[in-house]
């Protein structure tokens, strides 16, 4: 076992579940650190659940070590340590149930009982935690008669009943519409901000990359990569892409380019017509751009570049300087950034366990 580092929450030592002959997680190695937002990706079937679920105790491992905030969780036994390491973790699964004969105050009275709150502290956190999740006006409606997405926010507040440090939440935007996901995500960033560790499954990419600093890609049972998205970014590509918009002088601005170190392959773009012409095919469409030939770049007139670039900042400052020194006037010089679904079909093959 590794020394315990007491700024990691999380930390799992190849962590292995097997149903049967089937392998669902496989010697995952995961360290999550204090207060960090962290996404857990992959396709179904990749074994997120299985590893979310082993995380909060429901499930025992086949192999491997669990621990949290430094001490190890014991399987089988379990230990006298459980029922304290318990009270530092939330979950709220993908489905979940809910007794809808009560009405929304007595649901959360009813867990915050489950651990043994006394009735004043229960009636403070039902009324804290109506107010959080934006739910005080309905503290005297039945739970069926609420919308999903409020029932989503409900289980929320269920799973920080106890005042749990890490929360583990598996697809917690599943089945919301476009507002009711806003509504999570601002909430979230607001528990992110309280100090909370925050573990999270999804397939909305695009809003975990706007939500979470750190990911891990799980595929076939096995951790393809974990980390802060920007280093992962760094370490899957060996340049950058620069963006480049000339507004004058685009051949003595693709001169200057090729001259420089680090600069690889070099791609004007042609500015889309403004009205669609249907030329047999040979004109971009609206709102599109189509590569020109280095040697067919117009004389005058703005255009735009995309530059393979291996250099660093320095070297990135002296392929300004050089195109400004040839009299183009340049109206964006800035990297274009790999986005997190694109991280993702890259790193990823779409096997499942």
């Amino acid at each position: 076992m590794t020394g315990a580092d007491h700024t990691i929450a999380i930390e799992t030592q190849n962590l292995t579940r097997r149903f049967g002959k089937m392998t669902a997680v496989d010697g995952l190695n995961l360290q999550i650190p204090a207060g960090s937002l962290y996404g857990l990706i992959g396709p179904n079937g990749a074994g997120k659940t299985t590893t979310l679920r082993m995380l909060t105790g429901l499930l025992e491992p086949s192999e491997g070590e669990i621990l949290i905030n430094g001490a190890p969780v014991l399987n089988g036994s379990k230990g006298p340590d459980w029922r304290e390491l318990q009270r530092q973790i939330g979950y709220m699964p993908d489905f979940f149930g809910v007794y809808e004969d009560l009405v929304v105050w007595e649901y959360l009275d009813f867990f915050a009982r489950c651990y043994d709150l006394p009735a004043a502290r229960r009636r403070q956190v039902t009324d804290e935690l109506l107010e959080l999740v934006d739910l005080t006006e309905k503290r005297e409606d039945y739970v069926q008669n609420l919308s999903r997405g409020m029932r989503q926010r409900l289980c929320l507040a269920h799973a920080l009943v106890h005042d749990p440090q890490i929360l583990l939440l598996d697809e917690p935007a599943s089945g919301l519409d476009p507002r009711a996901r806003v509504e999570m995500r601002e909430l979230l960033r607001e528990l992110s901000a309280m100090g909370k560790t925050i573990v999270l499954s999804s397939h909305i990419l695009s809003e975990l990359a706007e939500l979470c600093d750190s990911v891990g890609i799980l595929e076939k049972g096995r951790l393809v990569v974990s980390g802060p998205l920007p280093v992962i970014r760094a370490q899957m590509r060996s340049g950058r892409t620069l963006h480049i918009r000339v507004l004058s002088s685009p051949a003595q601005a693709a001169a200057a380019i090729k001259g420089q170190p680090g600069v690889g392959e070099l791609y004007p773009l042609l500015e889309p017509p403004v009205n669609g012409n249907d030329n047999g095919g040979d004109e971009p469409a609206p709102g599109e751009a189509a590569e020109a030939e280095i040697g067919q770049l117009p004389v005058e007139g703005p255009l735009n570049f995309e530059v393979e670039f291996t250099g660093d900042e320095e070297a990135s400052a002296d392929l300004l300087a050089a195109i400004l020194a040839r009299g183009v006037r340049v109206a964006a010089f800035s990297e274009t950034s790999t986005d997190l679904e694109e991280v993702f079909l890259r790193l990823t093959k779409g096997e499942v366990a």
